[in-house]
């Protein structure tokens, strides 16, 4: 399947609003919510979501565009966004985060990269070869995995409030 790149945009603006409306506010007991040992709250995906703006997709993608295959991505430290989860508030985060992703998308207008460069392969360093288009799709998927990283977060935190109903709510579930 070819890969539209109005939507992917349209899906990656979309993304800040979104989490702003679901979170803003959040008091902080819900903020700090995680599904257990290794596992990131609202608050971590969120500064996750503005560390990987900034040090990975787009600077994959010029990667990719200036060398095809002949560099490999630079390493994406999925783990680097806690310092900044650290220092600020949820609402300092969702800021920091559509600041971001606003620059993220004026970068990604300049590329306007057309039919031939979304089938330009570049070289990841686990998967090896993928296209841009490939990546671009995996921005916004990326994206959507995460709210529902943090919708699941949320909704685990009614678990016992619940009671019985539990039952029949596929949130309550273990992934």
């Amino acid at each position: 399947m070819n890969v539209d790149l109005g939507t992917v945009r349209e899906q990656l603006a979309r993304t800040p609003g979104v989490l702003d409306a679901l979170l803003r506010g959040l008091p902080e007991a819900w903020a700090g919510l995680d599904e257990g040992p290794g596992t990131w709250s609202p608050r971590g995906v969120v500064a996750h979501l503005s560390h990987a703006d900034r040090t990975n997709w787009l600077p994959r993608a010029r990667v990719l565009l200036a060398s095809g295959e002949t560099a490999v991505f630079p390493p994406f430290d999925r783990a680097g966004h806690q310092a900044a989860e650290a220092a600020q508030s949820l609402d300092e985060l969702l800021d920091d985060f559509a600041a971001v992703r606003a620059e993220s998308l004026r970068a990604l207008d300049a590329l306007n990269p057309g039919p031939a460069e979304l089938a330009r392969r570049g070289t990841h360093p686990e998967f090896g070869p993928v296209t841009l288009g490939q990546l671009l799709a995996t921005w916004a998927a990326h994206d959507l995995d995460h709210v529902l990283q943090i919708t699941r977060t949320l909704g685990g935190g009614y678990r016992e409030a619940v009671g019985p109903w539990q039952a029949y709510l596929r949130i309550m579930r273990p992934t």
